[in-house]
């Protein structure tokens, strides 16, 4: 049975995700090893969400709460949040609806922007971390990889990929109004991962071309080779923070990368007069300056925060982080949403009706057995008895086959209906076959939600 525990932009404020945010590469283990019936475990963590995607192996009537407040509980352990600040914020989503959860979310209709592309390769690497972790199953392995390929036909069959921004772009836009001329404005870029090759492809289509890059884990001589554009020692850090006219961060360190007394120090090294306001960027509003001073726009697109929010306390600093980008993230474009989720939800209805199939399985697998046992035995006897010719043994195959027929159509149609248990209840009435493993998984009561999520 998979059950997903999601804590996101949603249902979570940034303080609560940017804790989550830092867990431990090996949760996932630790969570499968917490109790018993977790057989499998994927995390996904990323700036505006952190799912817990969990396979849980309970016999039948069995309730899967307490497995999950196990999980809740080896979260809270990993990342210092209080089990029953998880409990109260996470949502449980269970059974068919967390293929549909899913599909939603790596084709980005449940991110902050919707469409933003990033989402579909941030659940492909989790993927790809659970396998190194060991912590998939075949049930994990079949809804992630269904997961991929739903995110590329709403990429390539409606309009939302194209309607919604990614998180940079849409950073950029809000930045819009505070800078006149994107070729006169000195960057820096703190970080060297995907998204800062994404900031650094969108600050030059906009047409800046005076861009640096510095890197927490040493990695910006290598990015700024590749990329043509200047590396920042960690030496020279805050002096390039302090002539910087705008600071884009984006990188995965948990700890504040740029601070005040970072800004404030170059500024105390950039010779004496105080700075000057630079024409191309437009006015800070009045709030945010304390008198005087240069004119800088710092964007945070870390979680945890690479910025500090002292910064806001330096005169002519303006802090734009993940919790005003939420805020501002436009309003979706409704038609090519329509389109994404009306796709994502048939593919959940034909990857639960697939499900529902194999879970009959077993079923089918023990009436045929049951029916070719009799058969074998009647063809022993009818060869003890003389059939020579082998034409008895022939008309009763094709007789056993005739007669299975009917079962295995009516076994498809009962699981795509979803009433695969009164197939079953038939089989045990007319046969007295009960296979142990296709028993059905319990479903989590409205009881059971509320337990482990209140």
């Amino acid at each position: 049975m998979l059950i997903c525990l999601s804590a996101s932009h949603k249902n979570a404020d940034f303080d609560l995700l940017e804790k989550l945010s830092v867990a431990p590469g090996d949760l996932g283990a630790r969570i499968v090893g917490s109790h018993e019936s977790l057989g499998g475990s994927v995390i996904v963590a990323t700036c505006n969400r952190f799912e817990a995607y969990l396979d849980l192996d309970e016999p039948y009537g069995t309730s899967p709460v307490p497995a999950i407040q196990s999980a809740l509980r080896e979260v809270g352990a990993s990342t210092g949040v209080d089990p029953r600040t998880l409990r109260s914020t996470v949502e449980l989503v269970h059974g068919n609806a967390v293929a549909a959860h899913l599909f939603a979310v790596a084709s980005g209709l449940e991110s902050v922007v919707v469409g933003e592309g990033e989402i579909a390769g941030q659940v492909k690497r989790s993927l790809e971390g659970a396998r190194t972790q060991g912590t998939t199953t075949p049930e994990i392995e079949r809804v992630f990889q269904r997961a991929a390929r739903v995110s590329r036909s709403v990429k390539n069959r409606t309009g939302v990929g194209s309607a919604g921004r990614s998180l940079v772009r849409l950073s950029l836009d809000l930045a819009e109004s505070r800078i006149t001329d994107w070729a006169a404005t000195r960057i820096l870029l703190v970080g060297t991962g995907q998204y800062a090759g994404a900031s650094l492809a969108a600050v030059r289509d906009r047409g800046a071309s005076d861009v640096r890059v510095f890197s927490p884990s040493g990695r910006a001589t290598r990015f700024a080779r590749n990329h043509d554009i200047t590396a920042v020692h960690r030496d020279d850090l805050a002096d390039e923070a302090a002539s910087a006219d705008v600071i884009i961060t984006c990188t995965t360190v948990d700890h504040h990368v740029i601070d005040a007394a970072l800004l404030r120090a170059g500024r105390s090294d950039a010779a004496g007069p105080a700075p000057t306001e630079r024409p191309h960027l437009s006015a800070v509003p009045a709030d945010a300056v304390h008198g005087p001073a240069a004119r800088q726009l710092l964007i945070d697109l870390g979680l945890p925060r690479n910025i500090d929010p002292d910064v806001a306390s330096v005169d002519g600093v303006e802090l734009l982080d993940l919790e005003t980008i939420r805020i501002h993230a436009p309003i979706e474009e409704l038609n090519a949403t329509d389109a994404a989720r009306t796709l994502v939800n048939r593919a959940a209805r034909e990857f639960s009706a697939h499900g529902e199939e194999l879970d009959l399985a077993p079923a089918v697998v023990a009436l045929r057995s049951h029916v070719f046992d009799v058969l074998d035995d009647e063809i022993a006897r009818a060869k003890a008895r003389g059939d020579d010719d082998g034409r008895t043994e022939q008309a009763l195959r094709h007789m056993a086959g005739v007669l299975l027929h009917t079962p295995m159509v009516r076994s498809r149609e009962y699981a795509r209906a979803g009433e695969q248990r009164a197939w079953m209840d038939g089989l045990e009435a007319l046969f007295g076959l009960v296979p142990e493993a296709s028993a059905d998984a319990p479903a989590v009561s409205a009881d059971d939600a509320d337990t482990a999520t209140a």
